[in-house]
C-alpha cells in the first residue's frame, strides 16, 4: 500500500512553525499516534473540532482560538492527515474513520457537548452520533460532506480515486506537482480565497506524498449511501452552515439534507466558499457561539467574550 512507502510530514522539520504549535502534543490511541491540539480551560464545555479531506489542524489556525474563550477545544489531525498515523487499509472508511476518533476520545477522556466538522469530518461526527459513539447536545456542519455524489459522480469519483490510491507512483507525483500556483488554483477552485499564509500550510502538506496518500485513501473509501440512509435517525440538534460561494459541494445540498433531519437548520454565509471557516474565522466563531448558547451550552454572559 502506498502509505508505507512515502513521505509522511515531519513534525521536527514540517511542524517547526505550525500554527498553535504550542497546543499541540501526541497521543497514542487505537493503534496510532495523533497529533492533536488542545486550547482553553479544562473544565469548559468540550468541543470536538474535525477538519476536511486533505486537511490538517492549520485549518481552525485562527478559530480554535477564538472559541477556546468559551471552551475546551479538541482538534486532532485525522488519520493519515498532518502528523497523525495513517489507519490500516482494512479500516480506510467512514465507519474506520469513526471508529477511530472514538477510540482517541476515550484516551483523552473527553465527552463533546458540541462538535464541529468541516466536509468530511462533518460526515464522521454524523455517523459517531448516530453509532452512539458521542452525544454532543449540537452537531454543526460546515459545508458538510453528507451525502453522496449526485448521479453517474457518486460511482466515479471514488472509483478514481481508489485507483490513484492504489499506484503508489500517484502520491509522489501530486507532491512532486504542489507548487504554490498550483495549490492557489485548487483552493481556488472550492469558492474560496484564502491569504499567503493558509495557501502555503497547504502546499507544505501536499509537498508530502504521505498526506496526499492519506486524503486519496480517505476519498477512495469514502461510501456515503448507508450514512445518507441513516442521516433520518440523527437525534441531535443540527445546524447546517454553508458559504454561499462553495464549489466543492452546492449550497442547496444543505438544504436538501436538512429536510430529512428531525432537527435541524441551514445557517447561509454569503460571500464565503467551501473553506468559511478559514476565510472568515470570526464570522464563524460568533455563529458557534451564538448557537452554543441557544443550545444553553454558553450563558447568556459570555457572548461578547
Amino acid at each position: 500500500m502506498p502509505f508505507f512507502e512515502t513521505d509522511r510530514p515531519d513534525w521536527e522539520r514540517d511542524g517547526a512553525d505550525w500554527p498553535n504549535r504550542a497546543a499541540s502534543r501526541f497521543v497514542e490511541a487505537a493503534g496510532l499516534r495523533w497529533h492533536v491540539q488542545e486550547f482553553g480551560a479544562v473544565g469548559a464545555p468540550v468541543l470536538l473540532l474535525l477538519h476536511g479531506t486533505g486537511a490538517a489542524t492549520h485549518s481552525w489556525r485562527d478559530l480554535a482560538p477564538r472559541l477556546a474563550e468559551n471552551f475546551r477545544v479538541v482538534a486532532p489531525d485525522l488519520p493519515g492527515h498532518g502528523f497523525t498515523d495513517p489507519l490500516p487499509a482494512r479500516d480506510l472508511s467512514l465507519p474506520g474513520m469513526a471508529n477511530a476518533v472514538t477510540g482517541l476520545l476515550g484516551a483523552l477522556g473527553v465527552e463533546p457537548v458540541l462538535a464541529a466538522g468541516h466536509s468530511a469530518g462533518a460526515a464522521v461526527l454524523a455517523r459517531m452520533c448516530l453509532d452512539g459513539s458521542i452525544d454532543p447536545r449540537l452537531l454543526m456542519a460546515l459545508n458538510g460532506a453528507l451525502k453522496p455524489f449526485p448521479g453517474p459522480a457518486a460511482f466515479l469519483f471514488p472509483t478514481m480515486a481508489r485507483m490513484l490510491f492504489l499506484n503508489p507512483v500517484t502520491p509522489k507525483f501530486f507532491a512532486w506537482t504542489a507548487d504554490r500556483a498550483a495549490v492557489k488554483r485548487l483552493i481556488d477552485g472550492t469558492g474560496s480565497r484564502l491569504d499567503a499564509t493558509g495557501l502555503d500550510l497547504y502546499k507544505r502538506l501536499f509537498a508530502k506524498s504521505g498526506h496526499v496518500a492519506g486524503a486519496l485513501g480517505m476519498m477512495a473509501n469514502w461510501d456515503l449511501e448507508a450514512l445518507d440512509r441513516d442521516l433520518p435517525k440523527l437525534r441531535q440538534h443540527t445546524v447546517l452552515v454553508v458559504g454561499s460561494e462553495d464549489r466543492a459541494i452546492l449550497p442547496e445540498t444543505a438544504f436538501t439534507v436538512r429536510d430529512r433531519l428531525p432537527d435541524a437548520r441551514v445557517e447561509l454565509m454569503r460571500g464565503l466558499g467551501h473553506l468559511a471557516h478559514e476565510e472568515a474565522p470570526e464570522r464563524v466563531a460568533d455563529l458557534v457561539r451564538r448557537e452554543a448558547r441557544e443550545a444553553g451550552l454558553l450563558a447568556a454572559e459570555s457572548a461578547g467574550a
